[in-house]
């Protein structure tokens, strides 16, 4: 490989370059009696309206079900609602029902609103048959009430299995 020769730039010591003739050196003070630190102020994100998530894993942790007393965890999706019946001592779930289950949706054809009722329904029944008689707590996942959830609510407080 053949070698440039190419010339280097040489600057004058100019303080318009930022050189300077003489090598300044900065020595830094160490006292030990005054330290100055930072102040970081840091916020808590969320403040005054925290998360869904958080409230219902904090939730969670008080409320567990039992084989006699489950726990009624419902989750409503944009179009379809879940519902499960938990026994968190051998982490089972009892029942399982949602608005997608052909069971529920086909005899006759129904909507989703009609079909969380159905859902409902078949809950109050499985209790029955499992001689659960109360729910230890109501679980929402933190999300609101809609439409789907009424009418799931509706269906199961008739019979008495809502918590108050």
């Amino acid at each position: 490989m053949a070698q440039l020769n190419t010339p280097a730039l040489q600057f004058k010591n100019s303080a318009v370059f930022g050189i300077h003739p003489y090598s300044f050196i900065c020595l830094q003070m160490q006292s030990r009696s005054l330290t100055k630190k930072p102040l970081v102020i840091e916020a808590r994100a969320n403040a005054r309206k925290e998360s869904a998530k958080i409230r219902n894993r904090r939730m969670q942790k008080k409320y567990n079900g039992t084989a006699t007393h489950p726990r009624l965890s419902v989750f409503c999706s944009d179009k379809q609602l879940y519902a499960m019946l938990v026994d968190d001592k051998k982490k089972k779930c009892l029942f399982y029902g949602s608005t997608l289950q052909k069971s529920f949706r086909e005899n006759p054809p129904c909507n989703t609103v009609e079909a969380a009722q159905r859902v409902g329904e078949a809950l109050v029944m499985a209790c029955a048959d499992l001689n659960i008689n109360e729910i230890s707590s109501y679980d929402r996942n933190g999300h609101g009430r809609g439409e789907r959830l009424k009418a799931f609510e509706i269906a199961i407080s008739s019979y008495g299995f809502l918590p108050r």
